[in-house]
């Protein structure tokens, strides 16, 4: 799977605490079939209570590498719009809101002061070092906030999602620093699904009204309860608290995790994904339309989203780009995985949440399922399903636009509706999808209206790093 960070990142971001979050590509002893997936364990409170969401230093962390580096000035000129933003068609969906009021929580690799995020970019810390969460070493978060936030601009057709929210930059994981493991050995990279369930926790305890998390834990079945107690504990808490948690499903090969043909790697589950209604977990398509091979199946996928050739905010300068060179190497390659699907998804809650804010977390999540393309298109049966793509590709108009009179029988506030907003014009013939689009609005006349103990390491792979 081509993506930002290749293998030697991921080699480079085995952690050095307890359960790091990233990991070279061992394979996972099978403990069950596929099939066989248990379910998550109920959250525990002890796991949570232990939970510190106030950033710090991981231990004996140091610099080990440069930043990321510039891909040298070819590919920041990229004119037109990506095939995925002519696939998604978010934009007709800004005829009724673009985000406003909401706050978007970037748990990553932090995110790059970049001019298209100026005004609405709140430093939420750094639990790797001593920076914040406004320093990018390693260019990941920053791609992904520009695909959910990024602000219009004339020299390109790129924008994100949901131009006007705000995204709340978070630094939990790098691979440009060398950590202190238990042990006392040096390793390179940091990151660990403890310091990613505390980066839930502060960006619930500062507002975020979303969280994306493009991060995965590939973990044994026999370990998954105990290595990912306090991550399932945080997820619950901000749930709880009416913040909707997106995360990438992850990627096969990346890590420690697998895939075989009948979907996720035998014996293992992948978190946060795993955690299934209290999640929406996102697989990646090609411009095909298809699931690509390397996202991972599981019954814990929620929808999709495109998630390859994929162009987003340059993390070094100003402008846009569509590859990146990866820390250690000295060779673009294109950007590519479930890490940039996530964040279109995490874009579409935002606007959902502007649009309409009487509904809770879970309602929201259901109407992103609900109103996705679903898999073998608008004729299929409803609610079909499939472990590559869930419900099937997120549509963001069909989600803003349809509004369902039962989901407001309380006396929550009713949609959000700007000046003039009404039935959009779909009939664009770059839309694979406009007739379902299409349906959702004419239905709508009112629219205008992770591990301590035993020195056991749980291997977590980013989702969106693994070269050519």
């Amino acid at each position: 799977m081509r993506a930002i960070l290749g293998r030697r990142v991921a080699r480079a971001l085995v952690g050095a605490a307890v359960a790091p979050l990233l990991a070279v590509g061992l394979a996972v002893p099978s403990a069950a079939a596929p099939g066989d997936v248990p379910a998550p364990p109920p959250p525990d409170p002890a796991a949570l209570a232990r939970l510190d969401p106030d950033p710090r230093p991981l231990p004996g962390v140091s610099a080990r590498v440069g930043c990321v580096r510039p891909t040298g000035g070819a590919s920041t000129v990229i004119p037109g719009a990506p095939w995925s933003q002519q696939r998604l068609r978010f934009t007709d969906a800004w005829r009724f809101t673009r985000g406003a009021g909401q706050t978007v929580a970037v748990i990553d690799t932090g995110v790059s002061r970049h001019p298209r995020l100026a005004g609405r970019l709140v430093d939420g810390g750094d639990f790797v070092g001593t920076e914040d969460g406004l320093t990018d070493c390693d260019g990941h978060g920053t791609l992904v906030a520009g695909i959910i936030a990024a602000a219009p601009d004339p020299a390109t057709g790129f924008v994100g999602v949901a131009p006007d929210a705000r995204v709340l930059a978070i630094r939990q994981s790098s691979a440009t620093v060398t950590t202190r493991a238990p042990d006392g050995s040096l390793r390179e990279g940091g990151g660990n699904v403890d310091t990613l369930a505390a980066a839930v926790l502060r960006a619930v305890r500062l507002g975020a009204t979303v969280i994306n998390v493009s991060e995965a834990a590939c973990v044994p079945v026999a370990d998954a309860g105990l290595a990912l107690g306090g991550l399932r504990a945080a997820v619950r808490a901000a749930v709880d608290a009416d913040v909707v948690v997106v995360a990438a499903a992850g990627n096969a090969g990346s890590g420690a995790c697998t895939q075989g043909p009948e979907g996720q790697g035998p014996g293992q589950v992948v978190a946060p994904a795993w955690f299934g209604d209290d999640v929406l977990s996102v697989g990646y398509t090609r411009r095909d339309g298809l699931a690509a091979p390397q996202s991972l199946r599981g019954p814990w996928v929620s929808l999709a989203a495109p998630g390859s050739e994929i162009v987003s905010l340059d993390p070094t300068g100003p402008g846009v780009v569509d590859r990146i060179v990866p820390i250690g190497t000295d060779r673009a390659i294109p950007i590519e995985g479930t890490s940039f699907a996530a964040p279109y998804v995490a874009g579409v809650v935002a606007l959902v949440r502007a649009r309409y804010p009487g509904l809770d977390a879970r309602q929201v999540m259901a109407r992103v399922t609900s109103s996705a393309d679903r898999p073998g298109g608008a004729s299929a049966v409803p609610g079909a399903r499939d472990d590559a793509v869930g419900a099937g590709t997120v549509d963001p108009v069909a989600a803003v636009a349809d509004v369902r009179p039962a989901e407001f029988t309380g006396s929550g506030p009713a949609p959000v509706s700007p000046a003039g907003a009404g039935r959009v014009d779909l009939s664009d013939a770059r839309d694979a999808h406009s007739g379902s689009r299409t349906v959702a609005l004419a239905g709508s006349a009112v629219a205008g209206v992770l591990l301590g103990g035993a020195g056991l390491i749980v291997l977590v792979a980013r989702r969106a790093r693994r070269s050519r």
